[in-house]
């Protein structure tokens, strides 16, 4: 089986849930100011479904539930059974607890090591229970995964309030991420742990139209920066990133390939949950295709991105050649 669809590096999804946790997770989206209308609930069947309609060969999967680690282990077991059952489907980015440096270490471990088919990468949430991942309490956390140079998933965080009445997911995400990137930067997490490679969920949010006045102003004098941090280094660092399209692209990529250069953008749909619809993720997918025509990229150029970050899972795929 050749390489020849999308893989989606933004995709989450829901364990099984117990009777009635779907309602009472659509109640605690209703309380944020997130109006969903039906049950929270999530599918393999109609995942499946869609992405063979939307040729996406291959979805990575994640899902880092709050507060509770036990919740967070087993949501990844789960993920792994099903890459067990659906190798050249799905793939696993292992939910990081980052609010517990030492059970971060045990489940990279337990994730790379115990499991059938060992976790593609990782993905960590901008600010988990109140820690954020500027936090210098990460720096073993890092260092290990730096060490496996692994594909590390930035999403925002998913649970923050809602801000003027409305939801966290609409605009709030964007800064979020920002924010966060620019604490790790002046933090020196970049600078030690280069050979991470980040990836920013929604074209890294505000952050690459920020960019230049981050690169302008960001080491003036008037600003805090105790780890003497370049201008030199901002540039590079920012430029080091990788950033996902999900429910961004019509305006999101241009910044972002300018922030970053066209071969660190990679295809992210945000596939299950309620903020995302098929009809959603297909508009979002042609401003993809549209944006290559425009530019004289060709064809498929982001669509192949990915697959060059996640090696194991390409060859996956191509195992299942007939």
């Amino acid at each position: 089986m050749s390489l020849r669809g999308w893989l989606d590096i933004h995709g989450h999804f829901y364990p099984p849930q117990a009777p009635g946790e779907a309602e009472a997770l659509a109640e605690s989206f209703r309380a944020a100011c997130f109006m969903v209308s039906r049950p929270v609930t999530w599918e393999v069947e109609s995942i499946l479904q869609y992405n063979g309609q939307a040729n996406v060969q291959m979805q990575m999967l994640s899902y880092i539930p709050q507060s509770s680690p036990e919740k967070l282990k087993q949501a990844n077991t789960y993920a792994a059974s099903l890459v067990s059952k659906y190798p050249s489907r799905f793939g696993l980015l292992a939910a990081l607890p980052t609010d517990d440096p030492e059970l971060c270490l045990s489940e990279i471990e337990r994730t790379t090591s115990t499991f059938e088919i060992p976790a593609d990468g990782f993905a960590v949430t901008t600010v988990y229970n109140g820690v954020g991942l500027g936090d210098p309490r990460l720096e073993p956390v890092w260092d290990a995964l730096n060490s496996r140079k692994a594909v590390v998933h930035i999403h925002p965080n998913a649970y923050a309030a809602p801000a003027n009445g409305r939801p966290s997911p609409l605009i709030e995400v964007a800064f979020d991420t920002a924010r966060t990137v620019v604490d790790m930067l002046y933090n020196g997490v970049f600078r030690r742990y280069p050979d991470i490679k980040f990836v920013l969920a929604h074209c890294g949010g505000v952050l690459p139209i920020l960019s230049g006045r981050l690169a302008l102003l960001g080491t003036e004098e008037w600003v805090p920066n105790p780890n003497d941090i370049t201008r030199k280094e901002i540039e590079e660092q920012l430029g080091r990133l990788f950033v996902d399209t999900a429910a961004t692209a019509k305006t999101g990529l241009q910044p972002a390939v300018k922030m970053v250069g066209l071969e660190n953008v990679v295809y992210g749909a945000d596939c299950g949950v309620p903020c995302s619809t098929e009809q959603t993720m297909e508009e979002n997918r042609k401003d993809i295709m549209d944006f290559e025509a425009q530019n004289d990229i060709p064809r498929g150029t982001i669509l192949a991105n990915a697959w060059k970050l996640f090696p194991q899972a390409a060859a996956r795929v191509t195992a299942n050649d007939v």
